[in-house]
């Protein structure tokens, strides 16, 4: 049984992301937004395109105002009023000025703004109360990106920002990865779809909607193929069309020792290497982690069935490796931040241990707050609502109220 940390690196170590002229697609930028970028992007275009003024104010010569002051003020005559969008017809020339806007092109012979509160105007002349800065509220051309240099990498996520600096550099459209496959089915005999009435020992097979869920979250598009029943031979059958469509096969349930867990014989079967049979952790200690021969790059997970066990293996495991499969540079190793915890949080210290709850910000300070309800890997109830786990060490069996708790990133 492999510790939780060397679990992951396990993991990471097998995924190879999409870096094949096949696993990418161009799209409109419109529609780019969460995509992960796949080639390099530069600009044939200076940031900003001209120098312009960062404030409302009068553009001067420096040379002109440098020494005055609200008793000895510099009277100006101002020859242009220069607004955003307009090309300046002036040169300035000692002893002038020009109004001008916030991001407007500053005219010739002028290389210092002064801010319109420094001033008092009086006709066409303007009095500057106070000396400015050499080159004050002026943002020169070129001084935020230059043309020709990288502007944006590939393998970064493409948030509003990004979007924001490909529309102002004129890229209608981006080059991204797709988004990784991941085919999700649920194990067992007791399953039936929620349109179904209940008979006795029946359940919903809810792990298949929230498995769809967390991989749209993850960026990845999920490939739904329902619940297998308990049959070694419709089990192959699923996992071999699995295999042949998606990047990832993730199965709940079925993992266990029981006497209906039939995944890892069909693994086996199918000639898979299985990396992973069960990890030190609670809940989530049922894991299969397996890869197929060669020519097939797939990863298989195959989860435990209880839903509290689904959530915490898919974010500790399968989130990670989604996201480098995705193409992601850097940023899909798992994080965890520290806050206070709020309640008396324990453990038997035998295996890492994640407890379910909600991070909130009391008087200033981030709070963990458990779940209310039976803390049960069965019990799907009180998940709802929640943004966080906790997670407790191996070797320690207690945190009390008002102690540091690592809570992992990934919820918040």
């Amino acid at each position: 049984m492999l510790s939780v940390s060397d679990t992951a690196a396990v993991i990471l170590n097998l995924v190879q992301p999409l870096d094949n002229q096949g696993d990418t697609e161009v799209v409109d930028l419109l529609t780019a937004g969460d995509r992960i970028l796949a080639t390099p992007v530069t600009s044939k275009l200076d940031f900003p395109h001209w120098d312009n003024s960062a404030m409302d104010g009068y553009a001067v010569r420096y040379l002109d105002v440098q020494h005055c002051s609200a008793e000895q003020p510099a009277v100006l005559q101002i020859v242009e009023q220069i607004p955003a969008g307009y090309q300046p017809q002036s040169t300035i020339q000692q002893g002038q000025a020009a109004r001008i806007f916030t991001g407007a092109v500053m005219p010739k012979g002028a290389d210092t703004v002064v801010m319109q509160e420094r001033t008092r105007r009086e006709d066409n002349h303007i009095y500057i109360l106070a000396a400015p800065q050499p080159q004050e509220f002026v943002r020169h051309k070129a001084s935020f990106y230059q043309a020709g240099t990288p502007l944006l990498p590939a393998g970064i996520r493409l948030n509003a920002a990004e979007i924001s600096v490909l529309a102002a550099a004129q890229c209608p459209q981006v080059r991204v990865y797709r988004r990784p496959r991941v085919a999700i089915f649920s194990t067992g005999d007791e399953l039936v779809t929620l349109d179904r009435p209940l008979a006795p020992g029946q359940i919903v097979d809810s792990n298949g909607y929230a498995l769809a869920a967390l991989v749209r979250q993850s960026g990845a598009e999920p490939l739904m193929l329902g619940i297998v029943k308990d049959n070694p031979i419709a089990l192959e059958e699923t996992i071999t069309h699995a295999m042949a469509n998606a990047d990832i096969v993730i199965s709940s349930g079925g993992v266990s020792v029981g006497d209906y867990d039939y995944v890892d014989q069909i693994l086996e079967k199918l000639e898979a290497k299985i990396h992973i049979r069960a990890v030190a952790m609670r809940p989530g200690k049922p894991l299969t982690v397996a890869t197929f021969p060669p020519q097939n790059s797939t990863i298989y997970f195959g989860l435990p069935g209880n839903p509290a066990a689904v959530l915490v293996t898919f974010l500790r495991f399968v989130q990670p490796a989604i996201k480098k499969l995705s193409g992601l540079a850097e940023g899909w190793e798992i994080g965890f931040v520290k806050v206070r915890s709020h309640h008396e949080l324990r453990s038997d210290g035998k295996r890492e241990t994640y407890i379910w709850g909600k991070v909130q910000l009391t008087d200033g300070v981030y709070e963990f707050h458990k779940a209310g309800g039976s803390h049960s890997s069965g019990n799907l109830i009180n998940l709802a609502q929640t943004n966080a786990l906790a997670v407790i060490p191996v070797g320690q069996t207690l945190i009390s109220p008002g102690e540091e708790v690592q809570v992992l990133q990934t919820l918040l």
